[in-house]
């Protein structure tokens, strides 16, 4: 079975690792260069889309900022999972926030701007404070504002003006800000035959917008409230593979913040931590196999290297961590790889966690440093 995944990066290169036992060959298609990429090595395969969907048996992305010229070839050949309108859904706010209400799930109250009377209605209509979002390619806290108070509205049109100026069709969408308790996550897997396979949640932690820790956790009345919400967006897509939803939780009551139409950084822990990992699953989906248990093994977390390339040996010699490299060259602020942790019980995947924090740099860990802080 050969699957050709839309996307080059790191998801990519942890579907191959998944896929090689079940002798899935995965090669990637760069969107930026357009080359086909082997995405373990990035050793280049050869150049142009069509070559490469005729050799595929099934095409899948790893991310949703995908042209669209690029997935009406892909559509046109029958082989792509889940479906272009998710991935199309998946990055663009107002199609996102469309699907929502359609599928009846809840999620912040909104409001479409394409123009300064929009902006002014929007106030209006969601009222202050509010946060605004950019609805094409806003991703880890870019192309987002946030609107506190009416002498703050000029200053913020301007950005905002300048940002739809900036590429075709954008908009921005306002959302009420949502005093949430935490984040959650929910990553799941829906076959062809409509099975669907849901992970524990995660809490996740954000440091300036970026993921830092993310925690499965045990959960049931959110768990429940969770599926309902993924069955009814996975049906109404009538989805095939791994898709994931972001929640606000307010006083346990759950709202959908956005969706991924993908594998997710949030649910990197289930390579250690579930008796199947989401990128096997995905595959497993995408490929018309039966799903892999998505039980929780072992209690986990995933700390996300952020900008940095190099990590303290004490690591590699701390019990219960895994680490992952993404093989990229170093940026500020890039996802480097990640590391998961697991124990055999709560108490001590927090102490672990503890361990790590005397560990690791508290200016490129912070979250790791203020759980310990917390348990003090």
């Amino acid at each position: 079975m050969h699957v050709l995944v839309l996307g080059a990066g790191q998801l990519a290169r942890m579907m191959s690792l998944a896929g090689a036992p079940l002798n899935i060959e995965i090669s990637a298609f760069d969107v930026g260069s357009k080359n086909i990429v082997h995405p373990l090595t990035q050793a280049i395969l050869g150049n142009g889309l069509d070559t490469a969907i005729e050799r595929a048996d099934v095409i899948t992305a790893e991310f949703e900022h995908i042209p669209h010229d690029v997935l009406e070839v892909c559509e046109r050949s029958g082989k792509f999972l889940p479906t272009t309108k998710a991935i199309k859904a998946g990055g663009d706010r107002r199609l996102e926030k469309a699907l929502l209400d359609d599928a009846s799930v809840k999620n912040a109250k909104y409001y479409e701007i394409n123009s300064r009377e929009d902006f002014d209605a929007a106030i209006a209509h969601v009222g202050l404070p509010m946060v605004l979002k950019s609805t094409l390619g806003g991703y880890d806290g870019k192309g987002q504002w946030r609107l506190k108070t009416l002498d703050n509205v000029e200053a913020t049109w301007t950005e905002m003006a300048e940002c739809i100026a900036a590429t075709d069709n954008q908009a921005i969408v306002a959302e009420e800000f949502v005093p949430f308790d935490r984040e959650v996550s929910l990553v799941g897997a829906r076959g062809a035959n409509g099975e669907i396979q849901v992970y524990p949640l995660a809490e996740n932690v954000h440091t300036d917008g970026v993921l830092s820790l993310s925690t499965a956790i045990d959960d049931i009345e959110l768990q429940e409230q969770a599926k309902t919400m993924f069955t009814a967006i996975a049906e109404r897509l009538n989805y095939v593979g791994v898709l994931a939803l972001e929640f606000f939780d307010v006083q346990g009551s759950l709202l959908v913040n956005e969706i991924a139409p993908r594998v997710h950084n949030s649910g990197h822990w289930t390579q250690q931590g579930a008796e199947t990992c989401q990128f096997e699953n995905h595959l497993r989906a995408v490929c018309g196999m039966p799903l892999g248990s998505t039980k929780l093994i072992r209690p986990t977390a995933m700390i996300n290297i952020l900008g940095e390339d190099t990590l303290p040996e004490a690591i590699l010699a701390q019990g219960g961590c895994h680490v992952h490299w993404y093989g990229k060259e170093k940026r500020a602020g890039r996802k480097m790889g990640h590391i998961n942790v697991s124990a055999d019980y709560n108490a001590e995947l927090q102490r672990t966690l503890c361990s790590l924090a005397n560990i690791l740099d508290k200016q490129a860990y912070p979250a790791v440093h203020e759980f310990a802080e917390q348990l003090k």
